[in-house]
């Protein structure tokens, strides 16, 4: 994606953490010519010699894996935080924009054997079962439950390439201050989350 450079962020600690709490994505491929979608949870997972893998899994009825061996480069897009910005909140006159926090990961996917989508599965599972008051295992489930498992098919993606984009009113700095008061009058979430960030920034 095209991040002009005031924009770019090269702290990959900074992603990977943004990754971990913005986990749900979008997976596009090419299928039949046409661009390709799915809205999925994937895990970011540290390989021993350094490198980095995201994992998940598609129904199986979806068609967009069976493309994956012919086509194997994907793209996957996280989404965080974003917010209209009024220029109103500016003290020279100027033109709106928009904020926001986006990472682009580009890399190429493989299927996943069926004890490799087992294990990626219970990793899924126990993270987001872990703040649960009675939480489920799949290292808990009946065969018959764990039969569903024939109804998923299981993928990792190398990483080969990251982009991220934190557009958060740099160049601006003397009007951070009325820009992130706005934002937090706002009643939504992503807007008063941009705040958050031009603070955290600002701290540094």
């Amino acid at each position: 994606m095209y991040i002009p450079i005031q924009y770019q962020n090269k702290d990959f600690e900074e992603i990977r953490e943004f990754i971990q709490e913005n986990s749900f994505a979008i997976l596009i491929n090419q299928v039949d010519a046409q661009s390709w979608a799915s809205h999925i949870p994937l895990e970011l997972i540290l390989e021993k010699d350094g490198s980095y893998k995201l994992v998940g899994h598609l129904a199986r009825a979806n068609p967009q894996w069976r493309s994956f061996k012919d086509r194997p480069e994907v793209l996957v897009i996280f989404n965080g935080p974003h917010s209209y910005i009024s220029s109103s909140w500016y003290k020279k006159e100027e033109v709106p924009t928009w904020n926001y926090i986006a990472v682009h990961i580009y890399g190429s996917i493989r299927i996943l054997t069926e004890s490799e989508l087992h294990n990626s599965l219970v990793r899924l599972v126990d993270k987001y079962e872990r703040d649960s008051v009675y939480p489920v295992s799949v290292t808990g489930f009946s065969k018959k439950t764990m039969r569903q498992i024939k109804g998923v098919v299981g993928f990792e993606i190398g990483v080969t390439k990251i982009q991220a984009a934190y557009k958060l009113s740099q160049g601006r700095a003397e009007d951070h201050d009325a820009i992130i008061d706005h934002l937090e009058e706002k009643s939504n979430s992503g807007s008063r989350d941009i705040a958050r960030e031009m603070k955290k920034r600002r701290q540094r």
